[in-house]
Protein backbone atom coordinates (compact mmCIF):
# COMPACT_ATOMS: atom_id res chain seq x y z
CA UNK A 1 0.00 0.00 0.00
CA UNK A 2 0.96 3.68 -0.89
CA UNK A 3 -0.99 5.47 1.69
CA UNK A 4 -2.00 3.51 4.81
CA UNK A 5 -3.93 5.38 7.25
CA UNK A 6 -4.84 4.67 11.14
CA UNK A 7 -7.53 1.56 9.80
CA UNK A 8 -4.60 0.21 8.13
CA UNK A 9 -2.00 -0.06 10.57
CA UNK A 10 -5.09 -1.28 13.18
CA UNK A 11 -6.35 -3.91 11.16
CA UNK A 12 -2.94 -5.53 10.28
CA UNK A 13 -1.66 -5.23 14.02
CA UNK A 14 -5.42 -6.93 15.06
CA UNK A 15 -4.66 -9.59 12.65
CA UNK A 16 -1.64 -10.39 14.00
CA UNK A 17 -2.46 -10.23 17.97
CA UNK A 18 -5.12 -12.15 16.59
CA UNK A 19 -3.65 -15.21 15.20
CA UNK A 20 -1.25 -15.41 18.20
CA UNK A 21 1.84 -13.39 16.39
CA UNK A 22 2.19 -11.04 19.51
CA UNK A 23 5.93 -9.83 18.76
CA UNK A 24 5.07 -9.06 15.17
CA UNK A 25 2.28 -7.11 16.35
CA UNK A 26 4.12 -5.12 18.63
CA UNK A 27 6.80 -4.86 16.31
CA UNK A 28 4.37 -3.00 13.87
CA UNK A 29 3.02 -1.17 16.00
CA UNK A 30 6.14 0.52 16.92
CA UNK A 31 6.56 0.97 12.81
CA UNK A 32 3.42 2.73 12.89
CA UNK A 33 4.80 4.66 15.53
CA UNK A 34 8.20 5.55 13.70
CA UNK A 35 5.75 6.21 10.78
CA UNK A 36 4.81 9.26 12.38
CA UNK A 37 2.05 10.07 10.08
CA UNK A 38 -0.80 8.54 12.41
CA UNK A 39 -1.69 8.50 16.13
CA UNK A 40 -2.98 5.73 17.87
CA UNK A 41 -6.54 5.39 18.90
CA UNK A 42 -7.96 3.40 21.55
CA UNK A 43 -8.84 -0.04 18.80
CA UNK A 44 -4.87 0.01 18.38
CA UNK A 45 -4.26 -0.03 21.76
CA UNK A 46 -6.79 -2.88 22.46
CA UNK A 47 -4.62 -5.04 20.14
CA UNK A 48 -1.52 -3.96 21.65
CA UNK A 49 -2.74 -4.41 25.19
CA UNK A 50 -4.12 -8.07 23.86
CA UNK A 51 -1.14 -8.92 22.55
CA UNK A 52 1.41 -8.19 25.71
CA UNK A 53 -1.19 -9.87 27.49
CA UNK A 54 -0.40 -13.22 25.26
CA UNK A 55 3.49 -12.25 25.91
CA UNK A 56 2.83 -11.73 29.90
CA UNK A 57 5.75 -8.90 29.39
CA UNK A 58 5.74 -6.50 32.58
CA UNK A 59 8.16 -3.96 31.08
CA UNK A 60 6.01 -3.92 27.95
CA UNK A 61 2.69 -4.02 30.00
CA UNK A 62 3.98 -0.68 31.83
CA UNK A 63 5.58 0.86 28.63
CA UNK A 64 2.09 0.50 26.30
CA UNK A 65 0.43 1.78 29.80
CA UNK A 66 2.74 5.01 29.61
CA UNK A 67 2.28 5.07 25.82
CA UNK A 68 -1.47 5.28 26.59
CA UNK A 69 -1.11 8.41 29.02
CA UNK A 70 0.87 10.19 26.64
CA UNK A 71 -1.23 10.09 23.80
CA UNK A 72 -4.02 11.51 26.25
CA UNK A 73 -6.14 8.32 25.43
CA UNK A 74 -9.64 8.73 27.59
CA UNK A 75 -9.54 5.04 29.78
CA UNK A 76 -12.64 3.79 28.87
CA UNK A 77 -14.26 1.04 30.07
CA UNK A 78 -12.94 -1.54 27.40
CA UNK A 79 -9.45 -0.47 27.85
CA UNK A 80 -9.49 -0.33 31.11
CA UNK A 81 -10.30 -3.39 31.47
CA UNK A 82 -7.98 -4.66 29.00
CA UNK A 83 -5.29 -3.16 31.09
CA UNK A 84 -6.20 -4.87 34.20
CA UNK A 85 -6.30 -8.01 32.38
CA UNK A 86 -3.07 -7.40 31.27
CA UNK A 87 -1.06 -6.83 34.13
CA UNK A 88 -2.75 -9.94 35.53
CA UNK A 89 -1.33 -12.06 32.98
CA UNK A 90 2.16 -10.31 33.37
CA UNK A 91 2.35 -11.07 37.22
CA UNK A 92 1.51 -7.40 39.03
CA UNK A 93 -2.49 -8.11 40.21
CA UNK A 94 -1.52 -4.70 42.29
CA UNK A 95 -1.01 -2.81 38.94
CA UNK A 96 -4.54 -4.24 38.19
CA UNK A 97 -5.86 -2.71 41.02
CA UNK A 98 -4.48 0.48 40.32
CA UNK A 99 -5.94 0.62 36.92
CA UNK A 100 -9.57 -0.32 38.49
CA UNK A 101 -9.49 2.72 40.69
CA UNK A 102 -8.69 5.12 38.22
CA UNK A 103 -11.42 3.92 36.23
CA UNK A 104 -14.50 6.65 36.25
CA UNK A 105 -16.73 3.79 35.01
CA UNK A 106 -16.60 0.10 35.61
CA UNK A 107 -18.80 -2.96 33.81
CA UNK A 108 -19.21 -6.07 35.17
CA UNK A 109 -16.35 -7.12 32.55
CA UNK A 110 -13.99 -4.75 34.45
CA UNK A 111 -15.19 -6.24 37.81
CA UNK A 112 -14.88 -9.92 36.68
CA UNK A 113 -11.33 -9.29 35.27
CA UNK A 114 -10.33 -7.51 38.32
CA UNK A 115 -12.12 -10.56 40.23
CA UNK A 116 -10.16 -13.62 38.11
CA UNK A 117 -6.81 -11.67 38.47
CA UNK A 118 -7.50 -11.53 42.20
CA UNK A 119 -7.96 -15.44 42.44
CA UNK A 120 -4.91 -16.56 39.98
CA UNK A 121 -2.62 -15.02 42.18
CA UNK A 122 -4.24 -16.34 45.61
CA UNK A 123 -5.84 -13.29 46.72
CA UNK A 124 -8.91 -14.69 47.07
CA UNK A 125 -10.35 -13.37 50.21
CA UNK A 126 -9.60 -10.07 47.92
CA UNK A 127 -11.61 -11.78 45.18
CA UNK A 128 -14.81 -12.43 46.95
CA UNK A 129 -14.59 -9.24 48.60
CA UNK A 130 -14.42 -7.72 45.36
CA UNK A 131 -17.45 -10.27 44.34
CA UNK A 132 -19.87 -8.88 47.11
CA UNK A 133 -19.04 -5.29 46.13
CA UNK A 134 -19.91 -5.72 42.89
CA UNK A 135 -23.14 -6.87 43.53
CA UNK A 136 -23.83 -3.39 45.82
CA UNK A 137 -23.12 -1.29 42.39
CA UNK A 138 -26.43 -3.37 40.86
CA UNK A 139 -24.45 -5.13 38.13
CA UNK A 140 -25.28 -8.28 37.74
CA UNK A 141 -22.41 -11.21 37.25
CA UNK A 142 -22.62 -13.34 34.62
CA UNK A 143 -20.70 -16.83 34.21
CA UNK A 144 -17.64 -16.33 33.65
CA UNK A 145 -18.04 -13.68 36.74
CA UNK A 146 -19.40 -16.85 39.06
CA UNK A 147 -16.65 -18.70 37.28
CA UNK A 148 -13.82 -16.24 38.61
CA UNK A 149 -15.28 -15.88 41.95
CA UNK A 150 -15.89 -20.00 42.39
CA UNK A 151 -12.03 -20.14 41.23
CA UNK A 152 -10.69 -17.80 43.68
CA UNK A 153 -12.95 -19.64 46.21
CA UNK A 154 -10.69 -22.95 44.82
CA UNK A 155 -7.64 -21.41 45.37
CA UNK A 156 -7.90 -20.50 48.72
CA UNK A 157 -9.62 -23.75 50.27
CA UNK A 158 -13.06 -21.33 50.74
CA UNK A 159 -15.25 -24.29 50.70
CA UNK A 160 -18.26 -23.34 52.83
CA UNK A 161 -18.01 -19.68 51.12
CA UNK A 162 -17.55 -21.20 47.78
CA UNK A 163 -21.16 -23.71 48.09
CA UNK A 164 -22.76 -20.35 49.20
CA UNK A 165 -21.67 -18.44 45.81
CA UNK A 166 -22.64 -21.79 43.65
CA UNK A 167 -26.47 -21.98 45.20
CA UNK A 168 -26.72 -18.60 44.77
CA UNK A 169 -26.38 -18.42 40.50
CA UNK A 170 -29.61 -19.81 40.74
CA UNK A 171 -31.53 -18.92 43.71
CA UNK A 172 -30.54 -15.04 43.44
CA UNK A 173 -30.10 -14.71 39.74
CA UNK A 174 -32.56 -17.43 38.19
CA UNK A 175 -29.42 -18.52 36.02
CA UNK A 176 -28.78 -22.23 35.61
CA UNK A 177 -24.73 -23.34 36.49
CA UNK A 178 -23.02 -24.33 33.53
CA UNK A 179 -20.85 -27.19 33.74
CA UNK A 180 -17.62 -25.10 34.32
CA UNK A 181 -19.41 -23.93 37.37
CA UNK A 182 -19.73 -27.42 38.43
CA UNK A 183 -16.09 -28.10 37.00
CA UNK A 184 -15.57 -25.29 39.80
CA UNK A 185 -17.29 -26.87 42.46
CA UNK A 186 -15.23 -30.51 41.78
CA UNK A 187 -12.12 -28.04 42.02
CA UNK A 188 -13.20 -26.51 44.94
CA UNK A 189 -13.97 -29.83 47.07
CA UNK A 190 -11.10 -31.90 45.20
CA UNK A 191 -8.49 -29.38 46.41
CA UNK A 192 -10.24 -29.39 50.44
CA UNK A 193 -9.35 -33.50 50.19
CA UNK A 194 -13.55 -33.80 50.07
CA UNK A 195 -12.81 -36.41 47.29
CA UNK A 196 -15.70 -38.94 47.80
CA UNK A 197 -18.04 -35.36 48.23
CA UNK A 198 -16.75 -34.36 44.75
CA UNK A 199 -17.09 -38.04 43.36
CA UNK A 200 -20.85 -37.65 44.57
CA UNK A 201 -20.83 -34.25 43.22
CA UNK A 202 -20.31 -35.35 39.94
CA UNK A 203 -22.83 -37.88 40.04
CA UNK A 204 -25.13 -35.53 40.91
CA UNK A 205 -24.76 -33.47 37.85
CA UNK A 206 -27.53 -32.88 35.39
CA UNK A 207 -25.10 -32.62 32.89
CA UNK A 208 -22.92 -35.49 31.48
CA UNK A 209 -19.65 -35.13 33.32
CA UNK A 210 -17.04 -34.26 30.76
CA UNK A 211 -13.25 -35.01 30.38
CA UNK A 212 -12.05 -31.92 32.17
CA UNK A 213 -13.83 -32.59 35.45
CA UNK A 214 -12.78 -36.04 35.49
CA UNK A 215 -9.16 -34.74 35.05
CA UNK A 216 -9.80 -32.63 37.62
CA UNK A 217 -11.10 -35.50 40.22
CA UNK A 218 -8.06 -37.48 39.20
CA UNK A 219 -5.37 -34.22 40.40
CA UNK A 220 -6.94 -34.17 43.36
CA UNK A 221 -6.98 -37.89 43.97
CA UNK A 222 -3.28 -37.82 43.13
CA UNK A 223 -2.68 -34.80 45.82
CA UNK A 224 -4.14 -36.36 48.42
CA UNK A 225 -3.19 -40.15 47.90
CA UNK A 226 -6.62 -41.92 47.18
CA UNK A 227 -5.55 -44.05 44.16
CA UNK A 228 -8.24 -46.60 44.06
CA UNK A 229 -10.56 -42.99 43.47
CA UNK A 230 -7.67 -42.15 40.85
CA UNK A 231 -8.11 -45.15 39.21
CA UNK A 232 -12.06 -44.93 38.78
CA UNK A 233 -11.74 -40.99 37.57
CA UNK A 234 -8.56 -42.08 35.17
CA UNK A 235 -10.94 -45.43 33.64
CA UNK A 236 -14.10 -42.83 33.58
CA UNK A 237 -11.69 -40.15 31.23
CA UNK A 238 -10.37 -43.22 29.12
CA UNK A 239 -14.51 -43.88 27.77
CA UNK A 240 -14.15 -40.17 27.11
CA UNK A 241 -10.74 -39.23 25.89
CA UNK A 242 -7.85 -42.14 26.35
CA UNK A 243 -4.88 -40.76 24.69
CA UNK A 244 -4.65 -37.32 26.52
CA UNK A 245 -0.83 -37.57 27.58
CA UNK A 246 -1.62 -35.55 30.98
CA UNK A 247 -4.00 -37.97 32.49
CA UNK A 248 -1.58 -40.91 32.14
CA UNK A 249 1.03 -38.96 33.88
CA UNK A 250 -1.14 -37.78 36.95
CA UNK A 251 -2.12 -41.54 37.45
CA UNK A 252 1.61 -42.65 37.04
CA UNK A 253 2.84 -40.00 39.59
CA UNK A 254 -0.32 -41.39 41.82
CA UNK A 255 1.07 -45.21 41.80
CA UNK A 256 4.81 -43.43 42.39
CA UNK A 257 3.22 -41.44 45.79
CA UNK A 258 2.85 -45.02 47.27
CA UNK A 259 5.64 -46.95 45.58
CA UNK A 260 3.91 -48.83 43.26
CA UNK A 261 6.29 -48.89 40.52
CA UNK A 262 5.56 -51.60 39.11
CA UNK A 263 2.01 -50.36 37.91
CA UNK A 264 3.63 -47.13 37.27
CA UNK A 265 6.09 -48.50 34.68
CA UNK A 266 3.03 -50.93 32.81
CA UNK A 267 1.25 -47.41 32.40
CA UNK A 268 4.37 -45.78 30.81
CA UNK A 269 5.07 -48.89 28.66
CA UNK A 270 1.04 -48.72 27.61
CA UNK A 271 1.89 -44.79 26.42
CA UNK A 272 4.27 -45.55 24.34
CA UNK A 273 2.49 -48.64 22.79
CA UNK A 274 -0.69 -46.45 22.11
CA UNK A 275 1.92 -44.07 20.85
CA UNK A 276 0.88 -41.47 23.44
CA UNK A 277 4.21 -38.94 24.49
CA UNK A 278 4.05 -36.33 27.04
CA UNK A 279 4.72 -32.79 26.71
CA UNK A 280 8.37 -31.52 27.64
CA UNK A 281 8.09 -29.20 30.53
CA UNK A 282 9.12 -25.57 29.62
CA UNK A 283 9.98 -22.29 31.54
CA UNK A 284 10.33 -18.65 29.77
CA UNK A 285 12.30 -16.26 31.60
CA UNK A 286 12.22 -12.84 30.31
CA UNK A 287 14.87 -10.42 31.28
CA UNK A 288 14.58 -6.97 29.28
CA UNK A 289 12.43 -8.16 26.86
CA UNK A 290 14.68 -10.98 26.00
CA UNK A 291 13.12 -14.54 26.21
CA UNK A 292 15.44 -17.25 27.35
CA UNK A 293 14.14 -20.67 27.20
CA UNK A 294 14.31 -23.91 28.88
CA UNK A 295 13.25 -27.38 28.42
CA UNK A 296 13.24 -30.13 31.73
CA UNK A 297 16.11 -32.20 30.69
CA UNK A 298 17.46 -30.43 27.92
CA UNK A 299 21.40 -28.72 27.25
CA UNK A 300 20.97 -27.45 24.30
CA UNK A 301 20.85 -23.97 25.67
CA UNK A 302 24.53 -22.57 25.03
CA UNK A 303 25.49 -21.90 28.54
CA UNK A 304 23.45 -25.61 29.55
CA UNK A 305 27.07 -27.02 31.22
CA UNK A 306 27.69 -24.44 33.36
CA UNK A 307 23.64 -23.92 34.21
CA UNK A 308 23.56 -27.16 34.98
CA UNK A 309 27.09 -27.44 36.98
CA UNK A 310 25.34 -24.25 38.84
CA UNK A 311 22.43 -25.72 39.91
CA UNK A 312 23.99 -28.77 41.37
CA UNK A 313 26.08 -26.12 43.66
CA UNK A 314 22.45 -24.02 44.57
CA UNK A 315 21.01 -27.78 45.49
CA UNK A 316 23.67 -28.65 47.86
CA UNK A 317 23.85 -25.67 49.80
CA UNK A 318 19.94 -25.76 49.99
CA UNK A 319 20.31 -29.20 51.44
CA UNK A 320 21.64 -27.39 54.94
CA UNK A 321 18.69 -25.34 54.83
CA UNK A 322 16.01 -28.22 54.57
CA UNK A 323 15.90 -28.97 51.13
CA UNK A 324 15.23 -32.40 50.52
CA UNK A 325 14.02 -33.52 47.06
CA UNK A 326 10.63 -35.10 46.35
CA UNK A 327 11.14 -37.89 44.65
CA UNK A 328 8.35 -39.97 44.47
CA UNK A 329 7.06 -39.26 41.30
CA UNK A 330 10.48 -40.12 39.37
CA UNK A 331 9.73 -42.50 36.63
CA UNK A 332 11.82 -45.84 37.53
CA UNK A 333 12.16 -47.47 41.05
CA UNK A 334 15.76 -46.49 40.77
CA UNK A 335 18.61 -45.46 43.36
CA UNK A 336 17.34 -42.42 44.83
CA UNK A 337 20.52 -40.67 43.79
CA UNK A 338 19.30 -41.10 40.31
CA UNK A 339 15.98 -39.94 40.94
CA UNK A 340 17.35 -36.49 42.50
CA UNK A 341 19.34 -36.26 39.35
CA UNK A 342 16.34 -36.34 37.23
CA UNK A 343 14.44 -34.05 39.05
CA UNK A 344 17.59 -31.55 39.24
CA UNK A 345 17.14 -30.65 35.44
CA UNK A 346 12.91 -29.41 35.53
CA UNK A 347 12.62 -26.58 33.53
CA UNK A 348 11.95 -23.73 36.07
CA UNK A 349 15.13 -24.89 38.41
CA UNK A 350 17.01 -24.46 35.11
CA UNK A 351 15.44 -21.10 34.52
CA UNK A 352 16.36 -19.68 38.62
CA UNK A 353 19.46 -20.76 37.79
CA UNK A 354 20.19 -19.08 34.63
CA UNK A 355 19.14 -15.97 36.40
CA UNK A 356 21.02 -16.05 39.38
CA UNK A 357 23.84 -16.98 37.08
CA UNK A 358 23.90 -14.21 34.63
CA UNK A 359 21.40 -11.77 36.64
CA UNK A 360 22.63 -11.72 39.83
CA UNK A 361 21.69 -7.87 41.07
CA UNK A 362 18.16 -8.40 39.87
CA UNK A 363 15.47 -8.52 42.75
CA UNK A 364 12.71 -10.29 40.90
CA UNK A 365 12.81 -13.43 39.02
CA UNK A 366 9.51 -13.99 36.19
CA UNK A 367 9.34 -17.22 35.11
CA UNK A 368 6.04 -19.02 32.78
CA UNK A 369 6.15 -22.09 32.20
CA UNK A 370 4.04 -24.71 30.18
CA UNK A 371 2.50 -27.41 32.90
CA UNK A 372 1.58 -27.11 36.69
CA UNK A 373 4.77 -26.80 38.93
CA UNK A 374 5.55 -30.19 40.64
CA UNK A 375 5.97 -30.73 44.16
CA UNK A 376 9.48 -30.70 44.27
CA UNK A 377 10.11 -27.41 42.48
CA UNK A 378 7.46 -25.72 44.41
CA UNK A 379 9.91 -26.62 47.83
CA UNK A 380 12.87 -25.67 45.56
CA UNK A 381 11.54 -22.31 44.65
CA UNK A 382 10.26 -21.57 48.12
CA UNK A 383 14.10 -22.54 49.64
CA UNK A 384 15.77 -20.22 46.44
CA UNK A 385 13.75 -16.90 47.30
CA UNK A 386 14.41 -17.32 51.07
CA UNK A 387 18.40 -18.08 50.81
CA UNK A 388 19.34 -15.92 47.73
CA UNK A 389 16.49 -12.88 48.93
CA UNK A 390 14.73 -13.41 45.41
CA UNK A 391 11.17 -12.76 44.69
CA UNK A 392 10.38 -15.38 42.16
CA UNK A 393 7.57 -14.86 40.08
CA UNK A 394 6.18 -18.24 38.28
CA UNK A 395 3.06 -18.92 36.00
CA UNK A 396 2.41 -21.96 35.61
CA UNK A 397 -0.69 -23.59 33.57
CA UNK A 398 -3.16 -23.20 36.24
CA UNK A 399 -2.21 -19.93 38.54
CA UNK A 400 0.61 -17.70 39.46
CA UNK A 401 3.11 -18.45 43.08
CA UNK A 402 4.85 -15.67 44.30
CA UNK A 403 8.06 -16.78 46.22
CA UNK A 404 9.34 -14.41 48.51
CA UNK A 405 11.26 -15.11 52.01
CA UNK A 406 11.13 -18.64 51.39
CA UNK A 407 7.23 -18.79 51.12
CA UNK A 408 4.54 -18.95 48.61
CA UNK A 409 1.25 -16.63 48.12
CA UNK A 410 -0.28 -20.43 47.99
CA UNK A 411 0.30 -20.93 51.37
CA UNK A 412 1.25 -24.70 49.89
CA UNK A 413 -2.32 -24.79 48.77
CA UNK A 414 -2.18 -25.62 45.38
Amino acid sequence: MLDRDLVSWSSMIASLANNGLAQEALALFQKMQLDGNVKPDEVVMLSVVSAISNLGVLKLGRWIDACIFRNKLKLTVSLGTALINMYSRCGSVDDSIRVFDKMPERNVLTWTALISGLAVHGRCREALRGFYEMRETNLRPDHITFSGVLAACSHGGLVDDGWKVFKSIKTDYGIEPTVEHYGCMVDLLGRAGKLHEAFEFIERMPYKPNAIIWRTLLGACVNHNSLALAEEAKEKINQLEPHHDGDYVLLSNAYGEVGRYTEKAELRTSMQEKRISKKPGYSLLTVDEEIHEFVSGDSSHPESEEIRKFLVCIIDSLRDEGYTPHTSNVFHDIEEEEKEHSLSYHSEKLAVAFALLRFKDRRTIRIMKNVRTCRDCHCFLKHVSGKFDKEIIVRDRNRFHHFSNGTCSCQDYW
